[in-house]
């Protein structure tokens, strides 16, 4: 159970560490308060909170993304109610957040970008195709792995596709002076993938097995599905590439 928790609704999780450490706390402090009349400040507590919140996070096994968010979101709460923000603001930051991470909740993948080593080592491996080889980007992000290959590649044919409003205009804008580069708004579900050379993505673990499945019917012989980091489960990697970033990243790649 808890592991598909974690896979599908990490979000979930979050919010049972917030809750726990609320409660945790707020039991110390009217301990604290019967047993030795000591009252910690708004911050110290919310401080104390975030941190019981991260470390709980940690113990439930969610991503380093999450309990970075787990630390800093009481105190980030109060740090915008001593500031008096008017109300509109949260309206704003809320659908600014619904913008960026809209297939958190749709298609259970978060905004993970691609860093430079992961991109440098892509464009590497890939300098074996022919010239104009077809290559697809599901889920996108920002376009950073696009733009990369676009730049080594002139003469390939890139595709990205993404569903998360606000990232995919901002992608969209960033490739537009590459002629051979295409950003759509489309469900990585909608797109077929029996067109494309190389097909990589960098989504979570929650739909690995369904990609896989869809990659199995659509990729034709010859072809190269590369996910970034995430395994399919129970199908091991025909080939691995170490990363060696903070994340311990990977490059997987399965041939057809």
């Amino acid at each position: 159970m808890l592991d598909i928790l974690r896979s599908r609704y990490p979000a979930l999780l979050a919010l049972l560490a917030q809750l726990l450490a609320l409660t945790v706390i707020a039991c110390l402090l009217l301990l604290f308060v019967r047993l030795v009349d000591w009252r910690p400040s708004l911050w110290q507590a919310a401080l104390a909170q975030g941190a019981l919140a991260a470390a709980l996070g940690q113990w439930l096994g969610l991503r380093r993304w999450w309990l970075a968010l787990n630390l800093a979101f009481v105190p980030g709460l109060l740090a915008l109610q001593s500031r008096e923000w008017p109300a509109w603001w949260f309206l704003v930051a809320f659908g600014l957040l619904l913008l960026i991470n809209w297939n958190s909740f749709r298609e259970r993948v978060p905004l993970y970008l691609s860093g430079a080593r992961t991109r440098r080592q892509l464009s590497q491996r890939l300098a074996a195709l022919p010239p104009d080889f077809r290559f697809v980007d599901l889920g996108c992000g920002l376009g950073s792995a696009l733009v990369q290959l676009a730049r080594d590649y002139p003469q390939a044919r890139l595709v990205g596709v993404e569903t998360a409003p606000l990232v995919f205009l901002l992608a969209w804008l960033r490739c537009l002076p590459y002629r051979h580069v295409r950003v759509h708004y489309r469900s990585l579900w909608r797109e077929p993938l029996g067109d494309y050379d190389v097909v990589y993505c960098f989504l979570s673990p929650a739909p690995m097995a369904e990609l896989w499945a869809k990659a199995r019917r659509e990729m034709r012989p010859g072809s190269l599905l590369v996910s970034n980091s995430f395994e399919v489960p129970g199908v091991p990697a025909g080939e691995v590439i170490a990363l060696h970033d903070w994340r311990d990243s990977r490059l997987l790649l399965w041939h057809f």
